[in-house]
C-alpha cells in the first residue's frame, strides 16, 4: 500500500562493540545497563559499527556520570556537523544507582568501565558498564606453582634478560 510505513522492531540486541581488554585485566563486581546521550551522528557512526572501547573509562562529576576516552568516529556523510571522536558523553542511570556507585568507587581500586556498547530491542544504543577491581596481572613467564617432580630440583637455572624471572631449563 503506497504511503504506508512499517516499523521494525528488532527481535534481539545488535553488538556495536565490546572491551575484551577489560575482562582480562579487572575482576567484574557488578553490572549495570546504562544509556548514553548522543549526537545523530555518532548514532549512524555506531550503525556503521565505528566505535573503540578499548581505553574508555567512566567518571562520577556531582551528579552525572561521564563516559571518557571512548572513540566514536565521525560520521563520513556528516560535513560540518560532525561530533568530536574523544568528547565526553553522558551516562544515563538514577541518581540513586549513582549514589550508590559513587559509594562503591570510593574504595580502594575500584572504578568503572565499559564492556560494551549495542542497540537493544527498540533500536537505542545502551553501554554495559561494570564496577571492577584491578587484577593482579603476573609475569606471562613466570611458572604459577612450582615444578613438582623427580628432576624439579636437578635443572640448571638461568635467567632471560628481559625478565627478571629465574626459570628451570631442561
Amino acid at each position: 500500500m503506497p504511503g504506508s510505513r512499517v516499523l521494525v522492531i528488532m527481535a534481539e540486541s545488535k553488538q556495536i562493540a565490546q572491551n575484551k581488554k577489560a575482562r582480562h585485566e579487572y575482576e567484574i563486581l557488578d553490572t549495570y545497563e546504562a544509556g548514553i546521550e548522543l549526537q545523530g551522528s555518532e548514532v549512524k557512526s555506531c550503525r556503521q559499527g565505528a566505535v573503540n572501547l578499548k581505553d574508555s573509562y567512566a567518571r562520577i562529576d556531582g551528579t552525572e556520570i561521564f563516559l571518557v576516552n571512548a572513540h566514536i568516529s565521525p560520521y563520513s556523510h556528516a560535513n560540518r556537523f560532525n561530533h568530536e571522536p574523544l568528547r565526553r558523553r553522558k551516562l544515563l542511570l538514577h541518581r540513586a544507582e549513582i549514589k550508590k556507585l559513587y559509594g562503591k568507587m570510593r574504595e580502594r581500586g575500584q572504578s568503572f568501565v565499559p564492556l560494551k556498547m549495542y542497540f537493544n530491542e527498540k533500536g537505542k544504543v545502551k553501554v554495559l558498564v561494570a564496577l571492577v577491581k584491578g587484577k593482579k596481572l603476573h609475569c606471562p613467564h613466570r611458572p604459577l606453582r612450582p615444578p613438582a617432580g623427580p628432576f624439579s630440583g636437578t635443572a640448571k637455572k638461568r635467567t632471560r634478560p628481559w625478565c627478571k624471572v629465574r626459570f628451570a631449563f631442561r
